[in-house]
């Protein structure tokens, strides 16, 4: 995107030095002569055109980042929310009560409260207890608790695992070069011989823009009512779901019509043993899956192992020759567990262990590519369930994902076949 504004910039300038060589040769003439002749000015308007459309260009361009930006710093503040805001009141009004609740209890050494007449809340004193509804009991707000309790269900894991994410902000193909085999080791020439040809190759691989979405409908009174936050949850919950949707594709996409999963171009590395259960790998096979990928890959930092939960469980109970497990659980909190000194990241749409089946992935992940066009939309509409007083929420997510170097960055363990 970045050579793409570079290039407008540059034709914008070029476009106005000869919209300046143009004016300043008719100023030369001087006197009648220093109008613009009809062709001049047929030239000069095709130029002032040519740069109000690069300006409304660069206007949609700017308008479009700063619509994502916003967008990401308002999802951000969503999902980073702690907890909901108390409907029952302000911040003011919530020290108001617990100043007085505290006065009431006897928790403060004050004998006397002052009842401020600009307060937000004002406090009505009166003798009561909680003995009975009509002495106080019917004063006694009914507290709601302020976080929803949700289930917890497996995400997407191939954005963790550090692919090469591209943002751009419209969703035309992408074409990305790449080479397909270098050029071979260099001989020995003889003195005056011919030297061979010797040209690497190259190809291009191009990523679009499918769309993810779905639509969520709320009452208003459960918007109105509702004492949690959910607002906040309903956009995680469309991030989450739009995730797991573009994820599954990244995983397993057959690149028609969707993106081309990761596990789907990714290149055979080990096959397990005929001897050993359904498709269970053993630590010595991981070991040389490992090290079917080249070195260059396996000293990337976005190098890592992929694979579903039940398949890290048996991962886990593995050992090398000296009897230590291979598998170490990461260092710092948030960090991942670490497989062979590879970091080990989980992805729900991995295959599970089985007959054939590519259960385990290890490479440099950064040679894969996600697109994503601008960020996730989330909008809402009064109007389109207007008959059934439904609040009804939009998410949307465009994006692709292909691997861009297909000469073994990344290989897969498949089960024995028999």
């Amino acid at each position: 995107m970045s050579e793409y504004i570079r290039r407008l910039k540059e034709r914008r300038a070029n476009i106005w030095e000869q919209t300046k060589e143009l004016l300043d040769a008719a100023e030369k003439r001087g006197g009648e002569d220093s109008k613009l002749t009809a062709e001049e000015e047929t030239t000069y308007q095709r130029l002032n055109a040519d740069l109000d459309a690069i300006d409304a260009r660069a206007k949609e361009l700017h308008e479009a980042e700063q619509r994502t930006k916003d967008a990401d710093e308002a999802f951000r503040s969503l999902l980073d929310t702690p907890q909901a805001t108390d409907r029952r009141g302000t911040d003011s009004q919530k020290d108001e009560s617990a100043q007085l609740r505290a006065w009431l209890t006897g928790q403060t050494s004050s004998r006397a409260y002052d009842v401020r007449p600009d307060a937000t809340t004002p406090s009505d004193l009166r003798a009561l207890s909680k003995l009975t509804a009509t002495a106080g009991a019917n004063t006694v707000p009914i507290s709601f608790y302020n976080r929803l309790v949700q289930h917890m269900i497996e995400n997407s894991g191939v954005l963790q695992a550090g692919p090469t994410l591209l943002r751009t902000a419209t969703g035309e193909q992408l074409q990305i070069p790449k080479t397909t085999a270098h050029s071979a080791n260099a001989g020995i020439v003889a003195e005056a011989g011919p030297l061979t040809a010797n040209e690497p190759t190259f190809g291009q691989v191009s990523l679009d823009a499918y769309k993810y979405g779905f639509l969520l409908q709320v009452s208003h009174e459960l918007a109105n009512d509702t004492g949690v936050d959910l607002m906040g949850y309903l956009a995680m919950q469309a991030g989450r779901a739009l995730g797991n949707g573009f994820g599954a594709h990244l995983v397993t996409g057959d690149g028609s019509s969707k993106p081309n999963g990761v596990l789907t171009a990714a290149s055979l590395g080990v096959t397990g043993a005929t001897t050993a259960a359904a498709g269970v790998f053993t630590a010595d096979e991981l070991i040389d899956l490992s090290y079917s990928v080249i070195a260059p890959y396996r000293a990337s930092s976005s190098c890592g192992w992929m694979m579903r939960d039940n398949t890290v469980a048996k991962a886990r109970k593995l050992k090398d020759t000296t009897n230590q497990y291979i598998w170490q659980p990461g260092l710092q909190a948030g960090s991942p567990d670490v497989l062979l000194g590879k970091p080990l990241y989980t992805d729900p749409n991995m295959p599970a262990v089985a007959l054939g089946a590519k259960s385990v992935l290890f490479g440099d992940f950064s040679t894969y590519f996600v697109r994503q066009v601008e960020t996730i939309r989330f909008e809402r509409s009064d109007d389109y369930a207007f008959n059934t007083d439904l609040i009804t929420f939009r998410a949307l997510l465009r994006g692709d994902g292909d691997q861009v170097d297909t000469t073994g960055a990344i290989k897969y363990f498949a089960g024995n076949a028999a």
